[in-house]
């Protein structure tokens, strides 16, 4: 096919990539070793590069030549590199175990730097031209951070905003939204951006004990949107469950009989809204979208009934029928819940706050508490991307994979939010991954431009492939086959030419 000449910078994913090591096998997908990869435009041709991760985890474990360093879902007996009980268990704090740097879900860009992102206090920072690894950031030295997101949201100045929990810190567990400023004062060029870090507001847990797990979080124009879900960590488990013998995944539990509570925090005074938002209980991963519109927050994610999605991924149950017997008990939903923020201190109790046309609810109760019901928008997408330029605005489209009842994509999809009319790409013996919006450099609207999608085929003597569609028809455009074993991805972003600043400077 042919590429749009306009198409010129590199496309980094980033996913788990190695599984067995010596005679030792993660029991999990999303713990394998990290993999980067990158397609690179360039004046219609397309260069393809990988190369692991050289995290302090990935080097314990090669040297040993089995896995000594413990994820989430593979506790790992003994770890050489970390004598574990040589730590003080006198404070619940201080038996969080040393978490890994196997940074394998996403890459984030903090000033002109890139780093390697997983979900603990650890990022590494990359060379996004030579996927070389770099130095090791931990978030805590700047912030009282144990876990961290993958997705962090920037604003038009390149300010990152980031959400972190801080376990068992002073006798609290909190959540901590900070900002990682995009640059540093003139004077302290030598200093990292990580110095000039700064907590905008905490959010105590509604647990001292059971934190909510999350993975994303929504942002508006004025307001950062905080779903407090009751699919938790227990920190009392967390922290025995090195002694116990079993994994930390082992220590997350959903209770569907709880609340999911909305916090939001606004931008501007730093403060949290007073009135006590909540839903039923679900469990989801990924903010699509979230805007303001007439005294109203609206927010989009995918959202699940239970928390079956992690369970397919045991690479036990990930064996050559995969296709036919994983199937999940709950299927993702695109929920978009309408919040009035602005509302009416006389409504009557039991009456709908909403004003917006949508069939989504907001019922005033008793207490004065807001309980929200959403308008579901479409059934079978995850892993869903926008065009970045409409985040935190009124917006159309979502670009994602479509998986119905299989956690593994088949298809990748474009819904219009507005019309609920969906387009699909889609071919025989295909497992595409997350699609990825690149704008045109001239776009009047918010489709223009191409999306961009590693394809996997199921029979791995089949090479693997970028995709290339027009975002606004989802015709193909162009194709560029890669004759190397290339595995599922997790996460990535674009990168234009002008923002590889050379790594010489």
């Amino acid at each position: 096919g042919q590429l749009p000449t306009w198409l010129q910078g590199t496309l980094l994913r980033n996913g788990p990539g190695m599984h067995t090591i010596g005679d030792t096998k993660y029991n999990h997908w999303f713990d394998g070793l990290a993999l980067l990869h990158s397609f690179t435009f360039k004046n219609g041709e397309v260069y393809y590069r990988s190369k692991f991760l050289r995290s302090d985890t990935y080097n314990c474990n090669i040297e040993a030549n089995r896995i000594v360093v413990s994820e989430f879902g593979t506790m790992a007996y003994p770890d050489p590199c970390k004598n574990i009980f040589a730590k003080a268990f006198s404070y619940l704090s201080h038996t969080i175990p040393e978490f890994t740097d196997n940074c394998l879900i996403n890459i984030m860009k903090a000033g002109d730097d890139f780093y390697a992102t997983g979900e603990t206090n650890f990022i590494r920072k990359i060379n996004p031209q030579t996927l070389e690894t770099l130095e090791k950031v931990d978030y805590n030295k700047y912030v009282a951070v144990n876990l961290a997101t993958s997705h962090p949201h920037y604003d038009s100045a390149g300010n990152v905003f980031n959400m972190g929990t801080s376990i068992v810190d002073k006798g609290k567990t909190k959540y901590l939204l900070f900002k990682i400023p995009s640059s540093v004062p003139e004077q302290e060029k030598k200093k990292s951006c990580f110095k000039h870090l700064e907590v905008i507001c905490s959010v105590p847990s509604r647990s001292l004990l059971h934190p909510s797990y999350y993975h994303s979080f929504g942002i508006t124009e004025n307001y950062i949107i905080f779903i407090e879900q009751p699919f938790r960590l227990d920190i009392v488990k967390m922290a025995t469950a090195y002694m116990r013998g079993v994994t930390w995944a082992s220590c997350l539990a959903f209770n569907k009989d709880d609340k999911t509570w909305f916090h939001f925090i606004d931008r501007k005074t730093k403060k949290e809204v007073s009135t006590k938002f909540y839903s039923d209980a679900l469990v989801f991963f990924h903010h699509i979208n979230a805007y303001e519109e007439d005294g109203h927050i609206i927010f989009d994610i995918i959202a699940y009934t239970d928390n079956s999605l992690y369970d397919m991924f045991y690479l036990k149950n990930l064996n050559k029928d995969f296709q036919d017997n994983a199937k999940l008990t709950s299927i993702p939903t695109c929920r978009r819940f309408v919040v009035p923020l602005q509302c009416d201190k006389d409504a009557v109790v039991d009456s709908n706050l909403v004003t917006l046309p949508s069939t989504a609810t907001a019922v005033k109760e008793k207490d004065g508490s807001i309980y929200c019901q959403p308008e579901i928008l479409c059934e079978g997408i995850e892993l869903p991307r926008i065009n970045y330029d409409y985040n935190g605005k009124k917006y159309k489209y979502v670009f994602a994979t479509e998986v119905q009842w299989s956690p593994v994509p088949t298809k990748i999809a474009k819904f219009n939010i507005q019309t609920k009319e969906m387009l699909h790409w889609e071919e025989d013996d295909c497992w595409p991954s997350e699609p990825v919006f690149v704008p045109s450099p001239d776009a009047k609207e918010e489709d223009d431009g191409v999306v961009l999608t590693c394809v996997v085929k199921t029979d791995p003597k089949d090479p693997p492939f970028l995709l290339v569609l027009d975002a606004k028809t989802f015709t193909e455009l162009g194709r560029a086959r890669v004759n190397v074993e290339m595995h599922m991805d997790l996460h990535g972003v674009f990168i234009p030419q002008q923002d590889m600043k050379t790594q010489t400077e």
